[in-house]
Parts: C-alpha cells; sequence; structure tokens
C-alpha cells in the first residue's frame, strides 16, 4: 500500500528519492545495491586558435588569389586550361600531371597570380559560409553571343556578399555573333559598371579556346592586384584555407591549401577541423616537391591522418602532442552539441508520446485492463497487415543515391545542389552514402542493398567492379561535369514517378433528339446526335457532359447511322448511339469520344542550371 501512494503521488519524470526506491526493490523480490555515478569535470578549452593581428611593419606583398565564376558553358573551364597551359609551355614541364585545385600564372614581369580551380559557386558559397574569404579577386566570365544568365547573376551576388572586386572576361569574342558592347550594357542593370561607362571594372574580351588575349586579363588582374595592396606576414605559425581534400593511394589523404599567414615548410605539425598532419611533403601543381610555400601560393600537403573538409581553416601549433590536445577537445565539443540536439529530439518525442498516451488512457479509463488490450489492439490491427505495402509503395517512389567524387570540394559542391532538391511529394530522394575515391564493391553492396543509383564525379570504375554492377543490375553514372551529372539524376527521378493518365479528346457530338427502342423485353435509351468537331469511333472510351458536368464514362453499347451499324462517324455526320440500358439522356446533352494514354511524369524541381 505503502508503494502504491508513492506512486501516485509520483508525476512523469519526477526523481524518486534512494529510500523509496529501495523499497520499491525490495518489495518486487530483488537485491538492491546503490552506485554512485561520476560527475563529469568541466573540460579546458584546448583549441587552437588565429594569432592576433600582424604589425603592419613585418608585412610583405603577396600574389592575388583568384576565382573565376560565370554561366554554364560560358567558358570558365576551357579558361583555366588555357592558363594552365601557359605556364606548362612557359616552365617547359612535360605536361600538366595533375589537378590540385589551384595553380599560379608566372608574368612575363615576375609578378604571380593564383588561380583556385574548384567547382565554380557551390564551392566558393561552401567556403564563404565556413566564415573563410579566400579570394581578392573574382574574375566574371560572359559568353560574348549569350550575354547575361541566371548564373550570371548569381556570381555578381557572391562576389558583392563576399566584398570582393570583379574583372570582367568577355569570353568567345571570336564567333561572328559575339556583341561584347551588348554584355557591357546588360550588365549595368546588375551595377557591374564597366570603366567605359565611368565605373571602376575593367572588361577584357578574350577566347579561351583561342588562346587570345589571356596575358592582357592576367595583367588587368595584376593592375588591380597593385591597388588593392594584397599584403601577409610570412613569419610565425602558419595560417590558412583548405581548397581541396582528396585521396591518393600511394600518398593518403591529399589536400591543397593556401596560405594566408606565415611559412609552410616540411616538418609543420598542422590542426584542420577533426584531423591533424605532420607535413612529411610538400608539391606544387605540377607534382613537383617544394622547401617551403608563402603567403598566397597554392600547395599540396602530405601527411594528414584523415581527410579534411575543403573550407576548413588551418592552424599549426608547436607539436604533435599539442595537435591531438586540439582535435580531441574538437571531437569533444562536436560529441556535446550532438548530445545537445538529440537530447532536445528525446524530450520533445517523450513528451508528443505522453500527451499520446495520456489521450488515449482517458478514452478507456471505464475499462477494465484487459478490455482496455483487447480495444487497442482493434485500434491497431489494420496497421500490421498494411505496413508491407506501404514498404514496397515507398520503395518504389524512392530514388537512393551513392555519390562518389575525385576531390572533398566536388562532393560537397553535389551535396550543396541534391538539398536544395524540395519534391519529396513527387519522389523521395535519398542519399544513402557519400565520399572520396572510385567506385568500390563497398559502394556496390550498398547500392545494392538500398535498390540504389551511384553517381561518380570525375572518378572512375573499373572492369570488374562494372561487372559485379551489371551481375547485380546496379547503375554506375559516371560524370565530368556537374550539371550534366545533376540532369542525369532528375532523369532517373523522373523514371521512379509512376505515369499520369491523360485523356485526348478524338471528337464531339451534341445530342438533337432522344428516343428508345425496345431489345427482348429491354426498353433502351437512344440519342439522335451530330458531330461538330472530330470524329466518333467506337473503339474509344465516351463520357456524357451535362450542365459541364461529367455524368457518365464509359464504352458505346451500339452505334448506328441511317439504321446501319458502324464503327466510326465523321464531322457533319448524324447518328444513332446507345450508352447504358439505365442512362436517360436530355436534349443539350454534350457527347466526348476520347483516348487513354499514359505519360511518364517529369519532376518540378530546379537545381538552377
Amino acid at each position: 500500500l505503502h508503494t502504491e501512494k508513492i506512486m501516485k503521488k509520483s508525476e512523469p519524470d519526477s526523481i524518486l528519492n534512494e529510500d523509496h526506491i529501495k523499497m520499491i526493490v525490495q518489495k518486487s523480490g530483488m537485491k538492491y545495491k546503490s552506485a554512485k555515478l561520476k560527475e563529469e569535470k568541466e573540460r579546458k578549452n584546448t583549441d587552437a586558435v588565429k594569432r592576433p593581428p600582424a604589425d603592419p611593419a613585418v608585412l610583405t606583398p603577396r600574389p592575388p588569389v583568384v576565382t573565376i565564376l560565370g554561366h554554364v558553358d560560358h567558358g570558365k573551364t576551357t579558361l583555366l586550361d588555357s592558363l594552365r597551359k601557359t605556364q606548362v609551355a612557359s616552365m617547359e614541364a612535360g605536361g600538366i600531371t595533375q589537378h590540385i585545385g589551384a595553380f599560379i600564372v608566372h608574368m612575363p614581369s615576375g609578378e604571380k597570380i593564383t588561380f583556385l580551380d574548384t567547382p565554380g559557386h557551390a564551392a566558393f558559397s561552401a567556403m564563404r559560409a565556413r566564415g573563410t574569404n579566400v579570394t581578392d579577386i573574382v574574375i566574371l566570365v560572359v559568353a560574348a553571343e549569350d550575354g547575361v544568365m541566371q548564373q550570371t547573376i548569381e556570381s555578381i551576388q557572391h562576389a558583392k556578399n563576399a566584398g570582393v572586386p570583379l574583372i570582367l572576361a568577355i569570353n568567345k569574342c571570336d564567333k561572328p555573333e559575339a556583341d561584347p558592347e551588348r554584355v557591357k550594357k546588360e550588365l549595368l542593370a546588375h551595377d557591374v559598371v564597366c570603366e567605359e561607362f565611368g565605373g571602376d571594372v575593367q572588361a577584357v574580351n578574350i577566347s579561351a579556346l583561342k588562346g587570345e588575349n589571356l596575358m592582357v586579363l592576367a595583367e588587368a588582374t595584376v593592375a588591380l592586384a597593385e591597388m588593392l595592396e594584397l599584403k601577409a606576414d610570412a613569419t610565425g605559425l602558419v595560417e590558412g584555407t583548405i581548397i581541396e581534400s582528396r585521396k591518393d593511394r600511394g600518398k593518403g589523404p591529399l589536400t591543397t591549401a593556401i596560405i594566408q599567414r606565415g611559412t609552410l615548410r616540411k616538418g609543420c605539425v598542422l590542426v584542420a577541423g577533426k584531423t591533424w598532419a605532420k607535413v612529411r611533403f610538400l608539391f606544387d601543381e605540377n607534382g613537383k616537391a617544394v622547401d617551403a610555400a608563402s603567403p598566397g601560393i597554392p600547395v599540396e600537403i602530405m601527411g594528414w591522418k584523415e581527410s579534411p573538409s575543403a573550407g576548413d581553416e588551418i592552424l599549426e601549433v608547436e607539436s604533435e602532442q599539442r595537435a591531438q590536445e586540439v582535435v580531441a577537445w574538437r571531437t569533444y565539443v562536436e560529441q556535446q552539441e550532438r548530445m545537445k540536439k538529440d537530447l532536445e529530439v528525446i524530450e520533445a518525442k517523450q513528451k508528443e508520446h505522453r500527451l499520446e498516451y495520456e489521450k488515449q488512457q482517458q478514452k478507456l479509463a471505464h475499462l477494465t485492463w484487459r478490455q482496455r488490450k483487447a480495444a487497442l489492439y482493434r485500434t491497431n490491427k489494420h496497421l500490421m497487415f498494411s505496413r508491407p505495402k506501404e514498404r514496397t509503395e515507398m520503395d518504389e517512389n524512392t530514388l537512393s543515391v551513392i555519390v562518389k567524387g575525385d576531390v572533398d570540394g566536388s562532393v560537397e559542391a553535389i551535396l550543396n545542389i541534391l538539398d536544395s532538391y524540395d519534391c519529396e511529394d513527387e519522389c523521395k530522394l535519398e542519399i544513402v552514402y557519400f565520399g572520396m575515391g572510385d567506385i568500390t564493391e563497398n559502394d556496390i553492396s550498398l547500392a545494392e542493398a538500398f535498390n540504389g543509383v551511384i553517381f561518380g564525379f570525375s572518378v572512375k570504375a573499373n572492369e570488374s567492379i562494372k561487372k559485379l554492377a551489371d551481375k547485380k543490375g546496379i547503375k554506375i553514372k559516371l560524370h565530368n561535369v556537374i550539371y550534366k551529372l545533376i540532369e542525369d539524376l532528375k532523369d532517373e527521378l523522373n523514371s521512379r514517378m509512376p505515369p499520369t493518365v491523360v485523356e485526348t479528346t478524338v471528337g464531339e457530338a451534341s445530342v438533337l433528339d432522344i428516343f428508345s427502342v425496345t431489345v427482348g423485353k429491354n426498353r433502351i435509351p437512344v440519342a439522335g446526335c451530330r458531330v461538330h468537331k472530330g470524329l466518333l469511333d467506337r473503339k474509344m472510351k465516351f463520357k456524357l457532359i451535362r450542365n459541364r458536368d461529367v455524368i457518365w464514362k464509359g464504352s458505346l453499347s451500339s452505334l448506328k447511322h441511317h439504321k446501319d451499324d458502324v464503327q466510326v462517324i465523321k464531322t457533319g455526320m448524324d447518328c444513332g448511339l446507345s450508352l447504358d440500358k439505365n442512362l436517360e439522356f436530355s436534349i443539350g446533352d454534350e457527347i466526348i469520344c476520347y483516348e487513354e494514354k499514359e505519360v511518364q511524369q517529369t519532376t518540378s524541381w530546379d537545381p538552377g542550371f
């Protein structure tokens, strides 16, 4: 009795004192032992942070960091390739050995320009979202024959939000339909005012494909950089930003970074995100080993324990022990935040369940516990049988996707685009797994388990992997252009959507007279009609419309012309037709002959390409 009183007095989620717990456990016939919980001490913040701003006296000039933005197919990639080729020729290297996400252009006058070769807007936005601003200058590429397009406007907005100045590169000027003046005028509407209109934006007419005027564009960049007076501190602990991250079978995780402060050398200990590195080797964009990298210079770093993410901040620390401390603290902070979020979700669910339970209990309060169990079983019985069916329906209308990319920035760019998917009611899109590197057996197994499709960006699938995929019926889609990958993904979404039935009107007729005929013992209503549009074909479907409402749908019972049974009645001809023996006609009714066709639905999702 005493136990029951305690339980009745206790509110949900209330804490019982130790004596009461002991009594309840003993009443249940069990043994009781108290264990003291360890109280976790508050951990000391051991994170690494940036140094205070440097003394202006120690600052030295550095190369500008340039990002090329613009609309799809306006020539961003061609321009980057052409710029890179000018350097390969001038340096007499044996060709471009690898693509590291950034490279340097050496001017004849001795200046250097660092170009970022990242997947456009998505990577640019992702870095901005992390609070990093690596770019000093944006080159806006606009095709001379197309003019300002949707992503041109987006690029201008990105540059304005980042507070980065623009240089206009009007591309494809070798084409006969090119109109550079129209491009400059169109840009006035978006607050991009070229020098000839009294503004401060330099405009250069180029042909990326033919390599025309590339050095003029580079000189315009150097001129703008001189005005910006870009300087950095090349002394002390290194600070920088990761541009790209990739995995190499022989070298392990590799990252391309732009150094923003200090000078990076072999043996430096770095932290980025929740991983660290002791620098084993540094490489330039041609894969050649270098000894040091000063501010503004892109460099590939080897020696990471795991791959950090594009946009992560790099900080140099004093020792490996200090690096491990920093990573441990960052991991702990992330766990605490995750636990906090999980707790909030759990509490919300508990509250929801409690309210639902209380409502249910109130309804069943007058019943005994046996009657209550029987009532709950009857209520939920239909759910037990409907679940398997629901699951198959869900599978048919779901596209499960596995995304693999060559570098971290590419994967992030694709995921950012997929995040904009907002048509869950049409077809559900689930990202089962994403990662870097070529397609593996593990990807095939995942795709098989989830009935999914593998999308690869700038990665390969060897012959044995392709054969395994064919054997298991798994689709592998490999692309080198992001927007083509997204178009392919849209086609996959469309194929998962159920077809819709479309009615096509074949003919229309009006009821001018009503009479009936007797067949055996049955009286059948007949309508005297005139076809005023198209034709009536007995094989097709028909509907009867009265006062704009469809009151019947089905097939004709008979179709006659001057007492003869016919198959087709054309425009302007009269006929007698009967539909259903129980259906009475009215003068003025409309008879519609139509054809039903299944049409594949297409998704309304617009990823912005």
